[in-house]
């Protein structure tokens, strides 16, 4: 009775949210600074505030409420689920990408239709694109299938699943992918770029921002992720404020105008890791992008901007049990450490990993300011990745970037109540041209709600749903239909009536008919629980 009570009073709140108008506009711009805890806004304006860098930041003034994220069946969220529920409007389990989940009677905190499992959901930014043909984009600084992005353009029920989730990206032909992943490219994806026209820039920051070509463009870079921004040479990787920029600039020439989600993707590495300086130079580094979408959507005039995470991660507060006397510690006693490290624990661990045991203390320093103990050396020494050290333990000792966190945070007043996420409220904000923006508490199915309301999205996006991610047998019913190679990275449905023959590839959107290819105008996704693909009504007519 009390999960029944939860989910109507969930559909009250849910019905009169936008009972207001919302005037739709031409451009929007989603941006997610991903498991960013309120506690990294306050640490970031601190250390603003210390450091001479001003006492703001540049999304303030644009804060409108909060936002409760949840999985279908866990108050904590995942960032697959939750970014996909803004994307799709419908909450979904741990490590799912923009799909329905699975029922789970017993936890449900949503109501969940258990034939409706495993179907893939139109997003936010597929509708832009099909039913306002308007130019889509995705700016990020961790490889680009990552859980966030991929929420945006795939769809799968495991997160980590790249072989499917990459191909989907590429084959939905974003005019702009801006962010890491050099190593996930495959031959046939290069070749996809190579016959729609998609300008290819790999490890080339400058070619990327002097790109002036009306083409789609990727600009990728390092084999997986980008550094955290403290630990980037800036001359070679872009910041992200840079990749920002340059992607408006590129998408603001659709006469349709752009949907474009920027996500700051190692705030939640960051805050995993409880590493203070990872956590707040990310943010900022973040805000910086914050700033430049703002200065845009003033001065078009026709640009809305939204600006929340996706979930909380790690608890982190300024002040923590170990440091005495909470209402005496000055901005130098909190704030003075942090500043001066030159680079997060990552980054100081690549450092580490190159240099003989007797030159760590220095390099160690060099880097933190601090004089390492005999017994942290030691600690460091002997860590599971480190080259040197008691051999016989190196199975057992944890990893050098653990070590060099705890040496940091000895030395700071930051608290962690965890390594994972957190359930509390994110902080919401938002501009509109006119005003028009969500206010008060509000949950990730209401943010959803918002972006297709200001989009000006007119098919319902379980209509479109029904209509680009029908089941096979449903759309080829009466003919003859085989799945070919199941157990391969890309399966695919074979289809042939009345002496035609039509080879619809998984992950794709390009399809062949009697052996000529064209585009099927959406991606096809193939799942393999249910043995099923899901692709557009209209192919039948193909056969026809």
């Amino acid at each position: 009775m009390k999960k029944t009570n939860v989910f109507l009073l969930f559909i009250f709140f849910a019905t009169i949210a936008f009972g207001k108008e919302v005037r739709p506009v031409k451009n929007v711009i989603l941006m997610i600074p991903d498991g960013t805890s309120i506690g990294v806004y306050s640490s970031a304006r601190w250390y603003k505030v210390y450091n001479n860098m001003g006492d703001a930041l540049n999304v303030d003034p644009y804060f409108t409420g909060t936002v409760s994220t949840f999985s279908s069946n866990a108050p904590i969220g995942d960032s697959a689920p939750t970014t996909s529920c803004y994307m799709t409007g419908i909450p979904a389990r741990s490590g799912n990408v923009s799909i329905y989940p699975v029922q789970d009677p017993e936890n449900d905190l949503y109501q969940i239709d258990p034939t409706m499992a495993y179907q893939p959901l139109v997003t936010i930014l597929e509708a832009s694109r099909i039913e306002k043909n308007r130019a889509t984009g995705l700016v990020v600084t961790c490889e680009f299938p990552h859980a966030t992005p991929a929420d945006c353009a795939a769809h799968h029920y495991n997160r980590g699943n790249y072989n499917a989730l990459a191909p989907q990206m590429v084959y939905q032909n974003l005019d702009v992918m801006f962010g890491g992943g050099n190593r996930i490219l495959t031959d046939d994806i290069k070749q996809h770029f190579q016959n729609n026209g998609t300008t290819l820039i790999q490890d080339d920051r400058n070619a990327m921002l002097n790109y002036n070509s009306d083409n789609p463009v990727w600009a990728l870079f390092h084999d997986r992720a980008l550094p955290y921004d403290i630990d980037r040479d800036p001359e070679f990787t872009p910041s992200l404020a840079e990749m920002t920029q340059k992607a408006i600039e590129i998408l603001s020439k659709n006469e349709n105008g752009f949907f474009l989600m920027v996500e700051g993707s190692q705030v939640d590495w960051a805050a995993h890791g409880n590493d203070p300086v990872g956590i707040i130079t990310e943010y900022l580094a973040f805000d910086k992008a914050v700033g430049k979408a703002i200065e845009f959507a003033k001065e078009n005039g026709e640009t809305a901007v939204v600006i929340l995470s996706d979930h909380g991660n790690s608890g982190i507060t300024i002040g923590k049990a170990e440091c005495k006397g909470y209402d005496t510690q000055t901005l130098e006693e909190l704030f003075g450490e942090v500043s001066k490290y030159k680079l997060t624990a990552s980054g100081i661990e690549k450092k580490l990993i190159d240099v003989e045991p007797e030159d760590m203390r220095d390099e160690f320093k060099k880097h933190t300011d601090i004089d390492l103990t005999d017994e942290q050396l030691q600690t460091l020494l002997s860590s599971r990745n480190y080259k040197e050290g008691n051999y016989m333990e190196v199975a057992n000792s944890p990893n050098l970037t653990h070590n060099i966190v705890n040496i940091m945070n000895s030395r700071m007043c930051f608290g962690f109540t965890t390594g994972g996420h957190t359930g509390e409220e994110v902080l919401l904000a938002a501009y509109h041209p006119d005003g028009d923006v969500p206010m008060g508490h509000l949950k990730n199915t209401e943010i959803n709600d918002y972006l297709f309301k200001v989009s000006g999205l007119e098919t319902p996006l379980p209509e479109l749903t029904q209509r680009i991610f029908a089941k096979h047998y449903d759309v080829f019913e009466g003919m003859e239909y085989i799945i070919e190679d199941k157990d391969a990275d890309i399966p695919v449905l074979i289809v042939e009536n009345k002496s035609q023959t039509l080879r619809i590839p998984a992950f794709s959107s390009v399809a062949t008919l009697n052996g000529n290819s064209f585009d099927i105008g959406s991606v096809t996704v193939y799942i393999d629980k249910n043995d099923t693909f899901y692709l557009p009504k209209h192919l039948a007519e193909k056969l026809k």
